[in-house]
């Protein structure tokens, strides 16, 4: 039996679970709907989006949505999009950047999400934390090779490097991102949009 909806992120909200390893507290993330048909999937909030309780509320929801050609208020427009991090809290700082998104969320909360979104047609992969649960062993040994192996995987899933600036090197280097996929991904996001 599918879960209520919104019983369900209620749960996840005030989820404790990671709650003595988490620097910041938990403050669960994310926003669920039973009408989107288009699916955010990231790492983990940053402390921006920690502070602001708002995903992707930071220079890289900016790169996205610019990737996306979508506007703010249609990107937060809960009955059009969805966003589901890989984890729901700020894990934490690493030596090179946040920590990675404790597997534990994924395991307690993932699969009832997504079972109780059905409906969800296209699917975002920003990482390769989100390439890895989405896309399991049909995902390429690198994130370079998933992501430009996306014509594989469209339109259900788009693969995309993480959209901060820490990928600059790397979208300089790989110019057929924004040339190819890009224009593919928007007008995908386009015909999602138009039709609700």
């Amino acid at each position: 039996m599918v879960e209520n909806l919104r019983t369900l992120a209620a749960a996840v909200r005030s989820c404790r679970l990671c709650a003595d390893h988490l620097p910041l507290g938990p403050r669960p993330v994310l926003r669920v709907s039973s009408t989107a048909r288009l699916l955010f999937a990231g790492q983990a909030p940053g402390t921006k989006v920690h502070e602001s309780g708002t995903p992707w509320n930071d220079a890289s929801g900016n790169r996205l949505r610019d990737w996306l050609n979508l506007p703010k208020p249609v990107f937060y427009d809960d009955s059009k999009v969805a966003i589901i991090p890989q984890a729901f809290c700020y894990p934490g700082k690493g030596a090179n950047g946040d920590l990675p998104p404790p597997p534990i969320c994924q395991r307690t909360w993932h699969p009832r999400l997504h079972a109780a979104m059905p409906q969800i047609e296209t699917y975002i992969l920003a990482g390769r934390y989100a390439q890895a649960y989405h896309l399991g062993a049909s995902r390429k040994r690198t994130l370079s090779e998933t992501v430009a192996a996306w014509q594989e995987y469209a339109p259900k899933y788009f693969p995309l490097p993480h959209p901060s600036w820490h990928k600059n090197h790397w979208l300089k280097a790989n110019p057929w991102f924004e040339r190819d996929l890009v224009p593919v991904l928007r007008e995908r996001v386009r015909h999602l949009m138009e039709d609700l």
